[in-house]
């Protein structure tokens, strides 16, 4: 088996080298998993070598073995393919392996039917299909509904909050920075009414910061968690805090100042999936911030990251890195939901699959997915005088837990390394978070 495996990959390498060389040899049809794969990297190593004809060719194989509703590795090509095209398409390569057109509102009850952008649309394009806000929230909730990365990281940090917050508390401020729908809190938000029971203290008080880039979302979480605080009988207030031009970079120039901080309140810092974004080709945006964050003082800071290197300046060693990435996200996928969930497929061709455009396709200051690993995020908060807070036996026993209850499912692999925790699909390390002080 590994034997014909091997003499496949020879024949793919070997052909794509002669139609490189001018030849006229068919390349032949891949069949398997790895085949695809290779032609995958081949095609992005022509493209990082210019050579966009050859390219242009693999691509239209590729394309007429992938698809939005096969199994994983079908779906996974489906959505390299679109951005190895598009990014063709921005060296002026047009292609032809782009789907019929197709509405840019997409709409989960109708993902089945309905194509993502074309492969060939342009950036303008894909900054219409980025802006329909409205998608992205439902393919949000349904992403922490199918897959237990961001609610492990949720109820991780909350609980590493309920610790640096002991009972007496009389009151607790949390920074959230973009808060989203604010699905994190109402957990904590019972645990925090439920004290009382164990305790001689009244709840504290909870004011929650949250941030965003626009002012109606955030309005309308802060209206949800009130109704929510109330129903609890919680003393609660909510403070929403806009981003300039969707910029978090913009957030580091008038920090402290934004921030209303009470005498007497334990301040925590909520940062689950967003450090990534202060990353450009240098770090300075996101060490600025990080020291205005320390000068807060907070009580604990909460960081949650995807476990990559998507930052690599490098085109080819970026797109690796993405691949495997996203093919072990894919394949969790595949393994606990049923063929054409609904909400699979939206997740994976508008959450992921704009994930996917952007660390494929752009370059220079308009790549926004900069995930890195959690050695950069350790060494540029040790850097501005942070000291990592070890998470408890409790914390892990309450995500063995949220995994065995909602995804039982072998495949999912929760590790401690270096008191942080990491999920990942397969011994591929996806997700961590940690805890600062």
């Amino acid at each position: 088996m590994l034997g014909s495996q091997l003499q496949s990959q020879s024949q793919l390498m070997s052909s794509s080298t002669s139609h490189v060389q001018g030849q006229e040899e068919e390349i032949p049809r891949p069949q398997t998993a790895f085949q695809l794969r290779q032609l995958l990297v081949t095609c992005a190593d022509l493209i990082s070598q210019s050579d966009y004809s050859a390219a242009k060719r693999l691509l239209s194989i590729l394309s007429s073995n992938s698809s939005p509703c096969g199994d994983s590795i079908e779906r996974l090509v489906y959505q390299f393919v679109r951005a190895l095209s598009l990014r063709l398409d921005r060296h002026g390569i047009p292609t032809s392996t782009a789907p019929a057109p197709a509405p840019r509102v997409f709409n989960i009850n109708n993902i089945v039917n309905t194509s993502p952008p074309p492969c060939g649309t342009n950036n303008k394009m894909l900054k219409n299909y980025d802006s329909d806000q409205e998608t992205l929230r439902s393919c949000y909730l349904s992403l922490n509904q199918i897959t237990p990365f961001i609610r492990f990281s949720h109820l991780t940090a909350n609980q590493a909050i309920l610790e640096a917050v002991q009972g007496g508390q009389q009151a607790i401020h949390i920074i959230d920075f973009d808060i989203m729908h604010g699905v994190q809190w109402p957990p904590l938000m019972q645990a925090l009414a439920d004290r009382p029971n164990n305790t001689l203290h009244h709840p504290p008080m909870l004011r929650i910061t949250g941030t965003g880039h626009d002012l109606n979302i955030l309005h309308r979480t802060g209206d949800r968690l009130l109704k929510f605080a109330q129903s609890l009988g919680l003393r609660f207030q909510f403070h929403p805090l806009l981003l300039l031009n969707n910029d978090p970079t913009s957030l580091a120039l008038y920090l402290p100042s934004a921030i209303t901080l009470l005498p007497d309140e334990a301040l925590a810092v909520n940062c689950v999936l967003y450090l990534h974004r202060f990353l450009k080709d240098h770090s300075r945006e996101l060490l600025l911030f990080l020291h205005k964050i320390k000068a807060l003082n907070p009580r604990v800071v909460t960081v949650a990251e995807r476990e990559a290197n998507h930052n690599q300046p490098l085109f080819l060693q970026r797109f690796l890195e993405a691949l495997d990435h996203y093919k072990a996200l894919f394949d969790s996928l595949e393994a606990t939901l049923p063929p054409k969930n609904r909400e699979r497929l939206a997740v994976e061709q508008i959450w992921f699959g704009r994930e996917i455009m952007d660390i494929v396709a752009a370059e220079g200051e308009g790549r926004r997915e900069r995930h890195q690993k959690f050695e950069t995020w350790e060494m540029m908060l040790k850097s501005v005088g942070f000291n990592k807070v070890p998470l408890s036996p409790f914390a892990l026993s309450q995500a063995k837990l949220l995994l065995r209850l909602h995804y039982p499912s072998e495949g999912y692999q929760l590790q401690t390394l270096k008191n942080a925790f990491f999920l990942g699909w397969q011994n591929h390390s996806l997700f961590s978070i940690s805890s600062w002080h």
